[in-house]
């Protein structure tokens, strides 16, 4: 006798304890999570010269963690952060930071969510940037950005003023990622293994959107079944368990020294 058909949710509930019970993350302080998030974005071909930008909100209010400016991602160790103020004032370590990392402060003060920002200007995502196409959702892969990454049609210029901080925040709203058009792309995640793990499926997204694109129109996912992929497929444990394989990976390239 066959046994009676059981529901998606019963199989989703069973998966989130069993990840509960057997996935457990790396202990990291803020700064070794940044390092690590540095070096996986290296590893997955991020960089762009010295144009790429971390940061992590501060316990303290109005101020964030980033690494510190001249360092590219590939080389950086938990010694090279430093927390600066609004004004991008080092408050704590050696260095200063990318001028450029005054729009993250905007973006902070308009989503207490938001816990840390990546930005970069990597090579497929910088390629739909270029000719300002947004995200279509397309396969299972790139579910974590369905009705979660934005659009900012027009370039606002270096975004070392305030305008670009206005601009740049309100065309996020209150989703988790954006392209910005003949620039690059952000993610805001409510960690730095959040907005880390989005990073990596943006990019990751982007190149399949380009590639896929020389077989033919597009054909969007399904929209329940993608918005269902997206909550399962950023699950916390999820999340963390990915970026700790990553950091993982990272090791066979260049150490990360603790020091």
């Amino acid at each position: 006798m066959n046994a009676p058909l059981r529901s998606k949710s019963h199989f989703d509930q069973r998966a989130t304890q069993d990840m509960a019970r057997h996935l457990r993350p790396v202990q990291r302080s803020k700064q070794e999570t940044m390092a690590y998030a540095c070096r996986i974005l290296a590893m997955t071909e991020q960089e762009a010269g010295l144009a790429g930008q971390i940061s992590v909100r501060s316990d303290r209010p109005g101020a964030y963690w980033t690494l510190r400016f001249g360092l590219g991602f590939d080389e950086a160790t938990p010694l090279d952060f430093i927390e600066v103020d609004r004004d991008l004032n080092t408050l704590t370590g050696e260095g200063m930071a990318n001028p450029a990392t005054r729009f993250h402060l905007w973006v902070y003060d308009a989503r207490p969510d938001v816990n840390s920002i990546i930005h970069t200007h990597s090579p497929w995502a910088s390629a739909l940037a270029a000719a300002r196409q947004p995200l279509i959702i397309t396969q299972m892969d790139m579910t974590p950005l369905h009705n979660d990454c934005a659009f900012l049609a027009d370039w606002p210029g270096v975004p070392i003023a305030d305008d670009e901080g206005v601009i740049i925040s309100e065309a996020l709203g209150t989703k988790r990622a954006i392209i910005l058009a003949h620039h690059g792309y952000l993610t805001a995640g409510a960690s730095c293994e959040e907005a880390t793990y989005l990073s990596v499926y943006l990019e990751r997204a982007a190149r399949m959107q380009i590639r896929a694109q020389a077989f033919g129109p597009l054909q969007p996912v399904d929209d329940r079944l993608a918005a269902e992929a997206h909550d399962y497929l950023l699950k916390p444990s999820i999340v963390r368990a990915t970026f700790d394989y990553w950091a993982r990976q990272t090791h066979g390239i260049a150490p990360l020294a603790m020091a």
